[in-house]
């Protein structure tokens, strides 16, 4: 019954943008005959009836309308155009930008959309090219002040954000001890008891922790004289502040952390730290307000800055604050939707991204007294609403601990597929029943898993790398249903017609891309890497900073691109005997010729990865590895299906159900404190099926 109602609203939609599209077609062509049939004309009946009134009277009077709805609807305006400018953009650095889920967006009122930051700017761009929505983004000061970023960022509405890491300074000295202040004196309460009245079952009650109390000690340190209560400090190495407190002396001060799991430790010879200014955003908050109350959309990444891990980052409170202020100042309860920004090679050029729109979420109005009240209490509405979001936007995303683990998720999901051409939504659910089945497997066994399961993974592992030596696709390699030797996968490329492919894409794009392309991806390349560099050197949570190097090539190329089209014209100018309209076409071919030559380039890439396996087999023991492959893969499939097959009673409903509610599958997966609530133990049970 959900897909057949999910397919009517889907067809709804489609008819409805179909007439949309229909009737506009109909005018535009009727507006055409108008002009074209002088009898019908309505400007020239006009003049006809009232030969008072000049040609250049209706002229004037059109373009004073026009000019004041130009100045009156120039945010408006502005905004479009730059989404035409970025749609164009996105189609050119990537080879698909897929949108699921936007039937999920409220097409009347304001919403608010959170999403991961996984690729600094061009999160933004997808979002925006994929919601039919005008989107204000929340976007750093630092961001706001470049040239370029910030000036697009001004014609699309954002609202500037000054961030406390962008003003970061080192702080004196050096941080020698951290100590948990509960544990100091076991005769007093904890805070949450106290707030609990002391009773187990006020904690059993209550999913939120309440913020650990930890004291600070240094080394050398200044902290009168650096810090002040409310600011943060981040330890190197560390990926979550600290708030300050009280302060001590000199040398010793009180903080607090949310979690205690995320407290972070200190190097044997001290570690060096960061000081985080206050910053006050009643301003920030306020625009944010305004946008809503004119029925518009807010983007945040509440991560507060991109990165390149496989996993979320704490969320940042001010999400919540922006939800309670705007059922507190202007009773809008915002529906808040999780994007989820899934990136396949996505800091490369012509990769691939998947944008998953997931079901709002609303803030419970009852909880608003107690963010009114203030203290704790507005902590813990607060926390509850991160959770919620937290467990939102992993319902939207696959995620995992690290490269090695996504890898092997992603590889399992293609080897344990049984059925080519499933949508790219059912590819996303098989990835997070992966990855769900894989942390589940990992905490039940306390990270001891069977050692079936890790022959297996670095079985996986190793195809995947041989895959990649090899030059070969894993859905290129024959399944059990076709021939058993590469023969067939390499008869199916048609080598003949891939060369003689591969000679004419070569020969149409050559003398574009050389003069068009190619400067301007070395000069984007070069730049990006010392980019890289630099993002990765001023951070403590991203692993190689990939993150910025895509955004940074988009931003390189906005300005060079034209200036290099401006560089021929002056050429054609000054050095060709071409007229002023021959130079005006060639430079308005430009746009035309670069595209095309990016796809022939990018068919001319497949091309030549499609020949390399043809080129390998040449060699006799690389020929023997290309054999092997249909086999190595058969055998991995049936262990793969075998053992999913007896683990997957003890997975619950990742295993057996068709649909899934993936929020309250992450909402019981981050409360409960042996990982998955009310499931047995996956080791004991796994042992006892073997």
């Amino acid at each position: 019954k959900k897909n057949r109602r999910r397919k009517g609203n889907l067809l709804n939609e489609m008819s409805v943008r179909s007439s949309e599209h229909t009737r506009a077609q109909l005018a535009l062509l009727w507006v055409v005959v108008l002009l074209t049939v002088d009898a019908i004309n309505p400007v020239k009946i006009f003049l006809h009836v009232f030969p008072q009134v000049a040609p250049w009277h209706i002229a004037s009077f059109s373009i004073g309308a026009i000019i004041y709805i130009f100045i009156t609807e120039l945010q408006e305006l502005l905004y479009y155009a730059v989404k035409v400018f970025f749609t164009s953009i996105v189609s050119i650095f990537f080879r698909r930008v897929e949108a699921i889920g936007v039937k999920n967006i409220p097409h009347y009122g304001p919403v608010l959309f959170v999403g991961n930051h996984a690729n600094q700017f061009v999160d933004g761009l997808c979002i925006m090219t994929t919601c039919e929505k005008k989107i204000s983004y929340l976007v750093a000061e630092k961001s706001w002040r470049r040239r370029v970023v910030g000036d697009l960022a001004w014609a699309m509405g954002c609202v500037p954000v000054k961030r406390a890491q962008d003003s970061a300074t080192g702080g004196s000295g050096m941080i020698i001890e951290l100590c948990d202040m509960q544990g100091r004196n076991s005769g007093e309460k904890s805070r949450s008891e106290s707030d609990s009245g002391g009773s187990k079952e006020g904690l059993a009650e209550s999913a939120i922790p309440e913020p650990i109390q930890i004291s600070i000690k240094g080394k050398g340190t200044k902290f009168n004289e650096e810090l002040e209560p409310r600011g943060k400090i981040l330890l190197e190495g560390s990926s979550v502040a600290l708030k300050i407190l009280d302060i001590i002396d000199n040398e010793l001060l009180v903080a607090e952390i949310d979690i205690a799991s995320d407290a972070p430790s200190v190097n044997v010879n001290g570690s060096n730290y960061k000081i985080f200014k206050r910053i006050d955003q009643t301003k920030v908050f306020g625009n944010v307000l305004d946008v809503f109350t004119k029925r518009g959309a807010v983007g945040i990444f509440p991560e507060g800055g991109s990165h390149d891990r496989t996993d979320i980052l704490p969320l940042k409170a001010g999400v919540a604050i922006i939800a309670y202020s705007a059922l507190e100042r202007d009773g809008i309860n915002i529906p808040i939707v999780p994007v989820g920004l899934n990136y396949f090679r996505g800091h490369r050029f012509r990769g691939r991204a998947v944008v998953e729109y997931g079901s709002p979420i609303y803030i419970d109005p009852n909880t608003l007294d107690d963010y009114c009240k203030g203290g704790s209490q507005r902590r813990k509405v607060c926390n509850d609403l991160l959770f919620r979001v937290e467990d939102s936007m992993r319902s939207v995303l696959v995620t995992t601990k690290d490269y090695k683990t996504l890898q092997v998720v992603h590889a399992a999901r293609r080897l344990y597929e049984s059925k080519k051409g499933q949508t790219t939504s059912q590819k996303q659910d098989m990835g997070r029943r992966f990855a769900e089945g894989y942390k589940r497997l990992m905490l039940q066994t306390k990270g001891d898993p069977p050692i079936e399961w890790l022959n297996l993974q670095d079985r996986i592992l190793n195809y995947q790398k041989e895959l990649a030596d090899l030059g070969v696709n894993d859905y290129d390699v024959p399944s059990h249903k076709e021939s058993d030797d590469i023969d067939g996968t390499l008869r199916k490329m048609r080598l003949p017609f891939t060369i003689l492919h591969l000679l004419f894409v070569f020969a149409l794009s050559s003398i574009p891309s050389i003069l068009l392309n190619v400067p301007v991806g070395i000069a984007a390349k070069v730049y990006s890497e010392g980019k890289r560099k630099k993002a990765l050197a001023n951070s403590s949570v991203k692993i190689q900073a990939l993150d910025v190097m895509l955004s940074e090539r988009i931003t390189l190329s906005i300005v060079l691109v034209p200036t290099l089209w401006f560089t021929y014209a002056m050429i054609l100018y000054f050095f060709s005997s071409f007229d002023g309209p021959a130079i005006s076409l060639s430079i308005m071919s430009m746009p035309l010729f670069s595209y095309m030559s990016v796809l022939a380039a990018e068919s001319g890439m497949i091309d030549i990865k499609d020949i390399r396996p043809h080129l390998m087999r040449l060699n006799p023991s690389t020929r023997q590895r290309l054999n092997a492959l249909p086999a190595t893969r058969k055998r991995l499939q049936k262990e793969l299906r075998n053992f999913i097959r007896k683990l997957g009673p003890v997975l619950g409903e990742i295993y057996y159900d068709k649909e899934l509610d993936w929020k309250s599958i992450q909402q019981r997966s981050r409360l409960s404190s042996s990982a998955i609530a009310n499931v047995p133990n996956v080791a004991v049970k796994f042992q006892k099926q073997l």
